[in-house]
C-alpha cells in the first residue's frame, strides 16, 4: 500500500487515500460518467480523507439519489464522489490523482443499463 494526493482543477479541494501501487480502474457509460471521462479507483472510506477544502464540496444527486456526485464549488471538479454501486467506498477519479497508480485493468461497466 502507497499514500497517493490529488484534488479538484483550483487546488482548493485535496485528498489523500492509500492504496496498491497497481489498480483496477472502472470507465462508466452512464450519462455524467461519460460525459466528464471520469476514470473510477474505488478507495474504501478508511482509506480516504479529505486534507483541505471540506468547506467548498458541493452536492448533486439525480435519478434514483443514490450516488453523492460532489464538486468543488469554486472550480466545478468532481474528483471523487459516493457511487452507488459501491456503498462502502468512494468513487476517485484517477486523472485528479497525482503521480497516479499503474493500471493493470479496466472494467467497462454499463451503468447507461445497469440501474434501470
Amino acid at each position: 500500500m502507497k499514500e497517493y494526493v490529488g484534488g479538484c482543477h483550483c487546488g482548493e479541494v485535496k485528498f489523500k487515500f492509500n492504496s496498491d501501487q497497481a489498480v483496477e480502474i472502472w470507465e462508466c457509460n452512464c450519462s455524467i460518467c461519460k460525459i466528464h471521462g471520469y476514470e473510477h479507483l474505488f478507495i474504501k472510506h478508511d482509506d480516504f480523507e479529505i486534507t483541505d477544502g471540506k468547506d467548498l464540496i458541493s452536492e448533486y444527486s439525480f435519478g434514483t439519489k443514490k450516488a453523492k456526485h460532489l464538486f468543488c464549488k469554486k472550480c466545478g471538479t468532481k474528483s471523487f464522489y459516493q457511487p452507488r454501486s459501491h456503498p462502502g467506498s468512494y468513487s476517485i477519479n484517477l486523472r485528479c490523482v497525482d503521480e497516479p497508480p499503474d493500471i493493470y485493468k479496466v472494467v467497462h461497466f454499463d451503468g447507461k443499463n445497469e440501474f434501470k
